[in-house]
């Protein structure tokens, strides 16, 4: 008998994802699934919380199709749904732009620059450092 794992629900995009990363204990249970596979014990064992309230956490992650769950024997397992923050990706990606161009104009609005002739390299400071002194043998 192989392990099944259960699909969620379909979510409803990227409001059940936000929905669900708006409370950070769901976003500590992602990083903690983030590479592995867990059972919801040792998910538990890392909150301050009951049984029963890291289970509705899980739920809430299923059902916005950010975890995984499969089932080995009497233990369930969860971990990320790689693809799962890919309409979240996409909906920041529609904002992402305009809000760069915002930065950068706020940017240069409050640091005016006079324009200079451009040499080809950047010019980087170097962070300047403090020579111990020494007496006249040489040392310290």
């Amino acid at each position: 008998m192989t392990p099944r794992r259960e699909e969620p629900a379909a979510p409803d995009g990227p409001d059940a994802v936000l929905r669900a990363l708006a409370d950070p204990h769901r976003r500590q249970i992602l990083r903690l699934v983030q590479r592995d596979e867990l059972p919801a014990g040792q998910i538990a064992a890392h909150f301050d919380l009951t049984q029963q309230a890291v289970s509705q956490h899980l739920t809430v992650l299923k059902r916005a199709g950010l975890l995984a769950e499969r089932r080995d024997g009497t233990r369930r397992l969860y971990s990320l749904r790689s693809g799962s923050l890919e309409p979240l990706r996409a909906l920041l990606d529609e904002f992402w732009p305009d809000a760069l161009s915002r930065l950068k104009q706020a940017v240069e609005g409050a640091h005016p620059r006079a324009e200079r002739p451009r040499t080809g390299r950047p010019r980087t400071e170097r962070p300047r450092t403090e020579k111990p002194r020494t007496d006249k043998r040489g040392a310290t």
